[in-house]
């Protein structure tokens, strides 16, 4: 029971991580990934450090601090980068499906690191969520922007990162708490971020956003940050990686739904069909009868 609260959790996150994917597109033409990157994660991380305190969670042990703050920094940092650049050249519901196939890294992931086994049944669902995905993106590249599958290799690339963060994740919290190990690492990603935007100027373009661009951007903090990963990581410290992962086929949907809404992105029809063929392959290899 308490692993499928975990799964309720984690839908829940992915909704948000989805719409953060609509209102990263909407705001992506007057930033850099790297400036998208320090406002959601800053502000993210002004919500996170004073509920942490707060609460007085129980904080990561001395000798975990440093692999936690790694962690942090390839997720918040790298992974959120990549993620805003693959936006940059595609629609938010095609991004946002390749983003969808996180489950199946997670899985190969898993495997590679000898924690879940990969069995004929989890690759036969691996390859039909994967063929899906390729067809429904090859096939609506008409539709889509000039250079779409450059945003959707970028977002398959760094999917990897989020796998490793899935399967790594869970040790660390069961030694601190799902609060305490977020809080650790966002702020090792926020701060890593903040330098390099020292360093590159991209801070100085907060200055330019209007107070509508603001707006979304503070939700972006407050919703698809701060709120997303405190559900993510509790459905983490309940669930395994691969059935949290799994909720990530609803990710597609809400990013979707509001991008139509912001930025007039249509839903087509190869998108629906590459969606249900994501979630097909999820319930393959996600619904295997373990052995006693």
């Amino acid at each position: 029971m308490g692993e499928w609260i975990g799964v309720a959790i984690a839908l829940v996150s992915s909704c948000l991580g989805g719409s953060a994917a609509a209102i990263t597109r909407y705001l992506v033409g007057n930033a850099d990934p790297v400036t998208l990157a320090i406002l959601r994660w800053g502000i993210g991380f002004a919500c996170l450090l004073p509920t942490a305190l707060v609460l007085r969670v129980r904080w990561p042990p001395h000798r975990d601090w440093l692999a936690v703050a790694a962690l942090g920094v390839c997720f918040f940092g790298l992974f959120f980068v990549l993620y805003n650049i693959a936006i940059g050249f595609t629609t938010a519901a095609r991004a946002s499906l390749a983003l969808a196939t996180l489950p199946l890294h997670t899985m190969v992931v898993g495997a590679l690191l000898g924690i879940e086994p990969l069995t004929m049944r989890k690759t036969l669902g691996v390859c039909v969520a994967m063929l899906g995905v390729i067809a429904a993106l090859a096939s609506g590249l008409s539709a889509a922007p000039p250079g779409a599958w450059r945003g959707e290799l970028i977002m398959t690339g760094a999917v990897f990162c989020m796998a490793f963060y899935n399967v790594w994740s869970r040790p660390f919290i069961q030694r601190s708490s799902a609060l305490g190990f977020l809080t650790v690492g966002m702020g090792a990603g926020a701060a890593a971020l903040i330098l390099v935007g020292l360093l590159t100027g991209s801070i100085a373009v907060l200055g330019s956003l209007n107070t509508p661009q603001w707006i979304a951007g503070i939700y972006l903090g407050v919703g698809g940050g701060a709120l997303a990963f405190i559900l993510w990581v509790m459905a983490l410290e309940r669930a395994t990686p691969t059935r949290v992962a799994a909720t990530m086929t609803v990710n597609p949907i809400a990013a979707g739904l509001l991008a139509t809404q912001l930025v007039g992105e249509p839903i087509t029809p190869n998108l629906v069909v590459g969606l249900v063929a994501v979630f097909a392959g999820i319930w393959i290899a996600t619904t295997e009868t373990r052995k006693p």
